[in-house]
């Protein structure tokens, strides 16, 4: 029998777990006014904050939401920052109680894991499904078998549904304070209106949410369909096998298992089986068995960033900044000439 959690609220609103959870909320934000307002009256702003989850009078701040461009057109929502502390603060103590049951290639917002992490994941995966694509010495890749599943989930975030998400949640946490505040913040929305389905993008609990609510598809395509290639990034995830016959009836099967119980349906446009000789868009990366290519939005982004800086929008030491993430990322690719590209475009 699985373990069970029932009385844990007390650590989750103790002075020192919202202390730490304060500090991870300001981490890379400590010059943002919101954050230096919280700071100025730091003990008394704590102190509220542990008087209220005790007594169970919290109420969240309503959502601030915009619309994000980079460039695909994405609606963020942008909880208050005491509300982030509770956040950071629920997470610390309850990530410990379901990380451990998430399967190994469940790659997204877990520690020591990472976009990164799976695509050397992918990379292990290819060379096990396809053969090595050498014809007498020469490297040709058209020689190279099998094929990837690339599947995306529809409107992911807009269509989770709560009540689904608490019934997983309650198998290990039967703590009703908890389950309480787990309320409170899953059903804060823009105009203080409870939801049944949805997660705000942005908020630190949704992105912990998302991998608990299909935690429920990775047991299902690892214990069920037996599939051993698979990894889920958010709600991307691929697929690898030798046989193109196989992936399609595994589909059919994902496509029924999302519908009847996560009331989730693959993206039509985007879930297509591929040849990995013709190259695998995963991850910020366009991968083939022996190359790897950024992603052409990824390259449009950094060159835009440029064009802010020239236009003095953007100050040196924030483009040099923007420019050393950027290159540590797209030394993953085969970009050493893309590279010097963007070093004198900055420079020039």
């Amino acid at each position: 029998m699985a373990k069970t959690y029932k009385n844990i609220y007390s650590e989750i609103y103790s002075l020192k777990n919202l202390f730490f959870a304060e500090k991870e909320a300001r981490k890379h934000k400590t010059k943002k006014d919101y954050v230096q307002k919280f700071e100025i009256n730091f003990n008394f702003n704590l102190l509220n904050l542990y008087k209220e989850l005790k007594n169970q009078t919290y109420q969240p701040v309503p959502l601030k939401t915009f619309i994000l461009r980079d460039p695909k057109t994405r609606k963020i929502s942008k909880s208050d920052f005491r509300d982030r502390v509770v956040h950071h603060a629920l997470v610390r103590i309850i990530e410990s109680i379901f990380d451990k049951s998430f399967i190994y290639d469940s790659c997204a917002n877990r520690i020591r894991k990472g976009n990164l992490f799976a695509l050397k994941r992918f990379d292990k995966f290819k060379r096990k499904v396809s053969h090595n694509g050498k014809t007498n010495g020469w490297f040709n890749n058209n020689q190279v078998k099998g094929y990837c599943l690339k599947a995306d989930i529809k409107h992911y975030f807009e269509e989770v549904n709560h009540e689904i998400l608490f019934s997983i949640i309650k198998r290990k946490i039967k703590d009703e304070k908890t389950l309480w505040l787990i309320n409170k913040i899953l059903n804060n929305t823009q105009n203080g209106e409870a939801s049944r389905k949805g997660m705000p993008l942005g908020n630190l609990t949704s992105q912990f949410f998302a991998n608990i609510y299909l935690n429920e598809l990775d047991y299902f395509v690892k214990h069920k369909l037996r599939a051993r290639h698979y990894i889920r990034y958010v709600d991307d995830f691929v697929i690898l096998h030798q046989s193109k016959a196989q992936l399609v009836a595994w589909e059919r099967e994902i496509e029924s298992f999302l519908k009847n119980k996560l009331k989730l349906e693959l993206h039509p446009e985007k879930t297509k089986i591929i040849p990995i000789s013709k190259g695998i868009d995963f991850i910020g990366f366009r991968t083939f068995y022996y190359y790897k290519l950024l992603r052409k939005r990824n390259i449009q982004k950094m060159f835009s960033k440029i064009k802010e800086y020239k236009k003095d929008k953007i100050i040196k030491e924030k483009i040099l900044e923007i420019f050393q993430g950027w290159k540590a990322y797209s030394k993953w690719a085969d970009s050493y000439n893309l590279r010097k590209r963007v070093v004198m475009k900055i420079y020039r």
